[in-house]
């Protein structure tokens, strides 16, 4: 855990680097789609901005590969973040150099400037590729903040390199200290019954967390593609189904292993399409009997919901991470919706992560009713497998 918060920092009259999270979609014109993670950022900026700190910020935004490209430019969340705060944001054409440094030195007690898209530069990724680049980040600065819990898991230049410079005078923001408490609990205290609920497409990205979580939750429930990984692990025919060969050992391991003592729960139905296309023939089948050639999996079936739901319903602690189905068709998207609703009515902490699961929360109408919604996906995987992430370590 950070040793010191925002508060105990001396910041009247000082610049204050922050490392935010503006990496939010937008439609092929340009425009913000999704403001969340800008407004999850306010209470740290209006925070500095009170007390007279001059903010720079910093983030990055899709991945324009260490080159510039201005369909990822920051000016569009600058000009947002400016509508938000009501007050002029100062856009950079630059995140280090002369020009900026200039920029910085005019910065008045209050002012807020945003630097330019960080992985314009091929040092933000990859330090050892553009020498000087951390060290003209950490330059503009008296204090860094770091309130970007979704790249905390990421040891760039801005994310460790930065606070490694700036050694002891680096903080996490009142978001990441938010996100930091929110899995800590998790983790080492959480009220029980705890279940997590695992879905998504893939297991190469998730069999190191479901392992985790099995040793700390009461029970583990899962979904997604990665359900035909497991059924492929024990001979059952998956069709055209999504799967990963290279890990059907590894399915396989945690089935034996876990799947016995209850604490692994897989679905025993599903739905199954020809396509996935709101056009599909779609019908629902047991797990038992395998999906056949022409068709794949696309959804949890009624039994599961059912099954998970009686279980969910005594929870004291939730974590979801990952859509159950392929939500982004309306057809394949109850399963999901229907879990979505069953945490929003029970009476536990319900801590949901991941860009497609807050996605689907969203689409179910049910975010207002979920206790954290965490603005790291990656991030959130890798807290509860690892219990830190360096961009963490590094402020302790």
């Amino acid at each position: 855990m950070p040793t010191r918060s925002l508060n105990d920092l001396p910041i009247e009259g000082k610049r204050v680097l922050v490392r935010v999270d503006f990496n939010v979609p937008q439609s092929p014109q340009g425009a913000i789609t999704d403001d969340s993670r800008i407004v999850a950022s306010l209470p740290t900026i209006r925070y500095l901005i009170d007390h007279k700190a001059a903010v720079i910020l910093m983030s990055h935004l899709g991945r324009p590969d260490g080159k510039v490209n201005p369909a990822y430019t920051l000016a569009p969340c600058a000009k947002r973040l400016s509508e938000l705060l009501k007050q002029n944001v100062i856009s950079a054409k630059d995140c280090v150099g002369k020009e900026v440094e200039g920029l910085v030195a005019a910065l008045k007690p209050g002012e807020v400037l945003m630097l330019e898209n960080l992985r314009f530069h091929p040092g933000e990724e990859h330090p050892e590729k553009e020498p000087g680049f951390t060290e003209g980040l950490a330059k503009l600065a008296d204090f860094y903040v770091n309130d970007a819990f979704g790249t905390a898991h990421r040891a760039h230049a801005s994310t460790v390199g930065v606070p490694s410079l700036l050694n002891g005078k680096s903080v996490a923001g009142f978001l990441m200290d938010k996100e930091i408490g929110c899995f800590n609990q998790l983790l080492t205290d959480p009220k029980r019954p705890f279940y997590a609920i695992i879905g998504g497409a893939k297991i190469s990205t998730k069999c190191q967390m479901i392992e985790a979580l099995i040793q700390k939750a009461d029970a583990v429930f899962i979904g997604g593609g990665m359900t035909y990984t497991f059924m492929k692990a024990q001979g059952i025919a998956i069709g055209d189904s999504i799967h990963e060969d290279p890990f059907l050992e590894k399915a396989k391991e945690l089935l034996d292993r876990y799947a016995s003592s209850g604490k692994l729960f897989l679905p025993i139905d599903l739905v199954i399409a020809d396509q996935l296309s709101e056009k599909a023939s779609f019908r629902q089948v047991k797990v038992s009997e395998g999906i056949p050639k022409g068709f794949q999996g696309v959804d949890i079936g009624s039994g599961t919901v059912n099954l998970y739901a009686s279980k969910l319903r005594s929870a004291k602690t939730v974590f979801w991470n990952g859509p159950l189905g392929v939500f982004e068709v309306p057809q394949f998207a109850k399963g999901t919706q229907a879990i979505a609703h069953v945490l929003a009515q029970i009476d536990a902490k319900t801590v949901v992560g991941g860009g497609d699961s807050i996605a689907a929360i969203k689409a179910a109408g049910v975010e207002d009713k979920i206790s954290h919604i965490s603005t790291g996906g990656g991030a959130s995987l890798e807290m509860i497998e690892f219990g830190t992430l360096p961009g963490v370590k590094v402020l302790s």
